[in-house]
């Protein structure tokens, strides 16, 4: 008998600039397809793409409840603007009742005053009295920082306040920037980007001088080169009582076929080393990492 908690799968925001259509299908997918229990959806890097998804919205709302999803509404991770700061107060006090805002700015946490909501992994939580903190405030849910090991996320487990999450696959999210890489990278400003980050699906890749994989970065966001595969952490993360396993969307990953992969490890149905010799088959770009949650250099794969 599988000793197993039953874990909570979270599909994350789409991270990056796709085609509008292309992004409504994905989510049309996930909620056809998926074994997912969970899905995020909102513009979280940069607001000048809100506009391209705001017509699919309601659709794509309509269709993952149908499928029986719960939807998460994902925030900006980088407020900045007094245009910003209203559309953010927009989206807050015209969300339904049955879709939970996830913040991913502490001023979004300030505006919620008090609502229930999640607390996505753009938020430094870093301790016990941060996560208090939050939970008091009507944090249901905190995804934790990429960067945080087995033995940190295992003291935040420890009698934490509300429900913790891990980021357990995909490129990580590392840093949000006032500055855009992607139009600076392309000789263009910021605000005549001409939305040359959808040239990258999945984020445009980074070398160091000497031609070696570095980082990756998508618009304002820096992103890790390698895809995170967490699989191996899952158990240590189900037992230290993580039940929350978040999964980031990439266009060129069959991205059901990773939710059946973690469905499948997080049950006990297939072991860890099954799961990333399934992930690799089908991850053609890009190595894996998975140093941060092994306590070790963020980019190592053990």
């Amino acid at each position: 008998m599988s000793t197993h908690k039953q874990a909570t799968l979270v599909m994350g925001p789409v991270l990056f600039n796709w085609q509008p259509e292309k992004w409504r299908d994905f989510y049309f997918r996930i909620a056809d397809e998926a074994d997912v229990d969970q899905v995020c959806v909102g513009e979280v890097v940069c607001s000048k793409r809100e506009s391209f998804f705001a017509p699919y919205m309601e659709e794509v709302f309509a269709r993952l409840g149908v499928a029986g999803k719960k939807v998460i509404l994902s925030t900006l991770a980088l407020v900045m603007t007094k245009r910003e700061m209203n559309t953010m107060r927009d989206i807050i006090s015209n969300s339904e009742a049955n879709i939970i805002i996830e913040a991913n700015d502490v001023s979004a946490i300030a505006l919620l005053n008090g609502q229930p909501h999640a607390v996505g992994p753009f938020v430094n939580v870093y301790n016990e009295g941060t996560l208090a903190y939050l939970a008091a405030r009507g944090a249901q849910s905190v995804c934790l920082p990429v960067e945080l090991g087995m033995n940190e996320i295992s003291a935040l487990a420890k009698n934490t306040p509300t429900q913790l999450e891990a980021l357990v696959f995909g490129r990580l999210p590392l840093a949000i920037s006032a500055r855009c890489y992607h139009a600076r990278a392309h000789d263009l400003h910021k605000d005549g980007c001409q939305f040359i980050c959808d040239k990258d699906p999945d984020g445009m890749d980074v070398e160091t001088i000497d031609g070696n994989p570095f980082l990756a970065v998508n618009g304002v966001q820096t992103m890790s080169h390698a895809y995170a595969d967490f699989s191996s952490a899952v158990p240590g993360l189900l037992a230290a009582g993580v039940l929350r396993l978040r999964l980031s969307p990439h266009s060129n990953i069959d991205m059901v076929g990773v939710a059946e992969i973690f469905r499948n490890v997080s049950s006990g149905s297939i072991s860890p080393d099954e799961a990333s010799a399934n992930l690799a088959s089908m991850v053609n770009a890009g190595a894996f990492c998975n140093g941060y949650i092994n306590n070790q250099i963020g980019c190592s794969y053990l």
